[in-house]
């Protein structure tokens, strides 16, 4: 696997890990409860390399018009927001990359906006829970290979890929899936010329790069020690998720159009993976997904890795065909 400086350093750092423990971590984190957890076992959770905000979440980010934007490549991923009463919002990949979490408003919603590199999962979250409304950041932690947030307000920790606290006194609190996509920038900006676009944030980094070269050819998942998918599916092929459903990317773009289960998939070519390259540009075409039900509206959903849906998901249904 080819790996930036970087990514390499990480990886070598992380050599003997550390096993999880809320003992290990009472200095770190002493106001979280770790009394209350759904979690079997510590060993689950590994720490990624960077501290508690190490990777520094975003909150009330500026737009720009679309039409003003040049800096992004008409090829690079944008995560798609479009509510009724709002002005249509993407966020670009490439900043999404470096800070994972963007905590918006949007149409009067407040929103989390994420992007868990290591498992490709782009998901849009309402931050209101019956507890009041939660601002999220990037824990440091892992879990089969997936973001561990945490709220805030409560100091408790929450999986990305279930948007579901996992450890502290919101134990088993969901939030609300809302339908955002990713798609080119060239698909956004087309159909959405008056809409908004995030600025780039104000941080030191160097957006538009890439830090997981050659992550997606990879045929082993970073810090993942869990079962493989079955079915002969390779652990970094993307899979559409819909609930517990599954439909391999490779299928998808053969057929470019499915009708199963309640819902239509639809592919297109023209967005580059965000995890190929050194720069995000000049990733693969791996083709944008739209979701949508029987009567056209967007369905929730995410496209993910396979051993990732595997992973939490495990009695979950492939979606192969014939």
């Amino acid at each position: 696997m080819r790996l930036t400086s970087f990514f390499a350093a990480v990886m070598v750092a992380l050599a003997p890990v550390a096993q999880a423990s809320p003992e290990f971590w009472a200095n770190e984190w002493p106001d979280t409860n770790f009394e209350k957890t759904s979690v079997t076992s510590w060993f689950e959770i590994l720490s990624g390399g960077p501290p508690k905000d190490g990777i520094p979440a975003l909150s009330d980010p500026g737009f720009v018009e679309a039409a003003s934007e040049t800096r992004i490549s008409g090829t690079e991923p944008v995560i798609t927001l479009e509510l009724e009463g709002a002005k249509p919002r993407a966020y670009p990949i490439r900043y999404l990359t470096w800070h994972e979490i963007v905590n918006d408003a949007v149409a009067g919603v407040p929103v989390a906006v994420t992007f868990c590199p290591l498992c490709n999962s782009a998901l849009t979250f309402d931050r209101r829970v019956p507890q009041g409304v939660l601002t999220f950041g990037v824990s440091g932690k892992l879990r089969n290979s997936d973001m561990v947030m945490y709220d805030r307000e409560t100091q408790s920790w929450w999986q990305q890929a279930l948007g579901e606290s996992i450890v502290g006194e919101l134990t088993g609190t969901t939030l609300d899936l809302m339908p955002s996509w990713m798609e080119s920038w060239d698909e956004f900006r087309a159909r959405n010329p008056d809409g908004l676009v995030m600025a780039e944030p104000s941080y030191n980094r160097d957006y538009g790069r890439n830090p997981y070269r050659g992550y997606d050819s990879s045929h082993r998942p970073f810090l993942y020690s869990g079962e493989m998918p079955p079915h002969g599916v390779p652990a970094l092929m993307r899979v559409v998720r819909v609930g517990d459903r599954a439909w391999p990317m490779d299928r998808l773009a053969r057929e470019e159009q499915i009708a199963e289960a309640g819902v239509t998939l639809s592919w297109r070519a023209g967005q580059a993976s965000a995890l190929d390259t050194s720069r995000i540009s000049k990733g693969r075409d791996v083709g944008s997904v739209r979701v949508r039900d029987a009567r056209g509206r967007d369905v929730a959903h995410d496209v993910m890795f396979a051993f990732a849906f595997h992973a939490f998901w495990p009695d979950g249904t492939w979606m192969l065909g014939n």
